[in-house]
């Protein structure tokens, strides 16, 4: 056997190329009659389409001025004195009225002193009724500051009481009954404020989590088709302003509240004023790519365009609303996006769904 010397590596250096050559490679520049370098339309800056393709949510824009505007001091002073003014001028009416028909009719003068009451304890039924939602709102209101305390105090003593006050406000829900009795089994084992608190929110706030999704899901499918198939100027804000209420309403409802008329109409003020003070009425990361759809599709419909980014905003109203009413903040839970809101929302309504793979 012949012996094989080793043979050591071999090391090739090669000249680094210039930042033309790497950039653009060789080119040759295309010249005149004069010699004179003409401009290559290779060079030209990409036009910029995003900002002319985006449109504009003017529906759900229209919806937060009426709604999020506060009054001003004298606004409010004129629409109360008003109201105080005809509720007075009508009960003096109507006593007058039911007077004089006593005299003349005593059978239907008695009927109408019935009625009369009956719409007074009507009136004052209501009026209870409007009391004791917002108790509940300021119940649920003093649960949040306790909670956020207990977080930043890391007390467990504070997350203790959170958790009675949580199960006490939930003791006549049914479907969380079950939610309950598992935080009552489990809640000796967390020895922190995080893990009692995390533990109540996985027992008790995610099925109300699930609930409320679904129902931003239905508003913003509601206001997207609204705004893309309703061609008249008002109806679609009209349209949207009554889902975007109804659906803030709903969301009280599934976390313990029960909004009336005018405490719907509160609570919508405060959601919209929550949606100012974040920030959120911006769009953010999770609304890039919804609000890129949306251009998108307006370059075959505007109002298409339009709708999908009125849906995207309610979804955010949504999201604000959850926030405003969740008696805890998401630690355990994920926090909705309005991406994944709008991909399972609007899922066959512009496009195809998922139904097919």
């Amino acid at each position: 056997m012949s012996d094989n010397p080793k043979r050591s590596p071999v090391l090739i250096e090669l000249d680094a190329p210039t930042s033309t050559e790497s950039a653009a490679g060789p080119s040759q520049e295309a010249r005149d009659d004069a010699g004179r370098a003409q401009p290559n339309p290779a060079d030209a800056p990409p036009i910029d389409e995003t900002d002319s393709a985006l449109p504009r949510p003017r529906t759900m824009e229209m919806v937060t001025r009426l709604v999020g505007r506060p009054p001003s001091p004298l606004t409010r002073l004129f629409i109360n004195s008003g109201v105080a003014l005809f509720v007075f001028l009508l009960t003096i009416a109507a006593l007058d009225f039911i007077a004089g028909l006593l005299d003349s009719y005593p059978l239907l003068g008695w009927i109408g002193i019935g009625l009369l009451g009956l719409f007074t304890f009507a009136s004052l039924g209501m009026a209870w009724r409007e009391y004791r939602a917002w108790a509940r709102f300021a119940r649920i209101d003093a649960i949040q500051r306790q909670a956020g305390q207990a977080l930043a105090e890391d007390s467990t003593d504070k997350a203790r009481r959170v958790i009675d006050q949580l199960v006490s406000l939930y003791h006549p829900r049914a479907d969380l009954k079950w939610g309950r009795e598992r935080l009552a089994e489990r809640r000796d084992e967390a020895y922190d404020a995080k893990s009692l608190i995390t533990m109540a929110e996985t027992e008790l706030m995610a099925q109300l989590d699930q609930e409320a999704r679904r129902e931003i899901e239905a508003a913003a499918r509601t206001v997207a088709a609204a705004t893309a198939l309703i061609p008249l100027a008002l109806a679609d804000v009209a349209a949207a302003l009554a889902a975007n209420l109804r659906m803030i309403r709903r969301m009280a409802e599934i976390y313990g509240g029960r909004a009336g008329t005018v405490g719907s109409w509160r609570l919508a003020r405060t959601v919209m004023t929550h949606l100012v003070a974040t920030g959120a009425v911006a769009a953010g990361d999770d609304l890039i790519h919804t609000v890129a759809g949306g251009g998108v599709l307006a370059k075959l419909s505007r109002r298409f365009g339009e709708g999908v980014v009125n849906g995207a905003l309610t979804a955010r109203v949504g999201i604000a609303a959850m926030e405003v009413c969740r008696p805890l903040p998401f630690l355990a839970q994920p926090s909705p996006k309005v991406g994944n809101l709008i991909a399972r929302g609007l899922r066959g309504l512009f496009g195809s769904d998922d139904s097919g793979r």
